[in-house]
Parts: C-alpha cells; sequence; structure tokens
C-alpha cells in the first residue's frame, strides 16, 4: 500500500477509473451479443434496430478511449456486413 497521501489518493482514483471502465466494457460486449443474438434470430429489421442502438454504445465508448475508435469502426463494419448477409 501507498505511503505517501498523494500515491494514496492516486491509488483510489486509478480504482474508481478501473471499476468504471470495466462497466462500460461489460455494456460494450452486451451490445455487441443483443446485435448477435438478432443475426441469429433471423429478423433482420430488428437486428438493424439494435444495430442502431449498439453504435451509440460503440461510439460512445470510443469516444472515452476505453477501446481504440478503429476498433469500434471494426465492430461495426462486421456487425452490419453480417445483417446484410441474412438472407
Amino acid at each position: 500500500m501507498a505511503n505517501i497521501a498523494s500515491a494514496r489518493k492516486a491509488a483510489r482514483q486509478s480504482e474508481k477509473r478501473r471499476v468504471l471502465n470495466a462497466s462500460q466494457r461489460s455494456e460494450l460486449r452486451s451490445a455487441i451479443k443483443r446485435v448477435r443474438k438478432a443475426i441469429e434470430a433471423g429478423d433482420k429489421v430488428a437486428a438493424r434496430a439494435v444495430l442502431r442502438e449498439s453504435t451509440k454504445v460503440l461510439d460512445t465508448i470510443a469516444d472515452k478511449k476505453i477501446i481504440h475508435k478503429n476498433k469500434a469502426s471494426r465492430h461495426k463494419s462486421r456487425l452490419s456486413a453480417a445483417i446484410k448477409a441474412m438472407a
């Protein structure tokens, strides 16, 4: 454990950030899973609607630099390609 006051404060702050980032990363994964589930269900209209909601989540988390913007873009691209490939 840190002995100096500033180090103790830094440890508290980093723990807060870690918890917040973890919850937002979890929200990201859940959003992606919701789209995949809609794709597997075979409902193209519902999948598009869920993708629209998930895109907002992806962009928000990329803006906060929890994931890189290119990673968010890659997820959006692959999910929309999967929706377009639906029969």
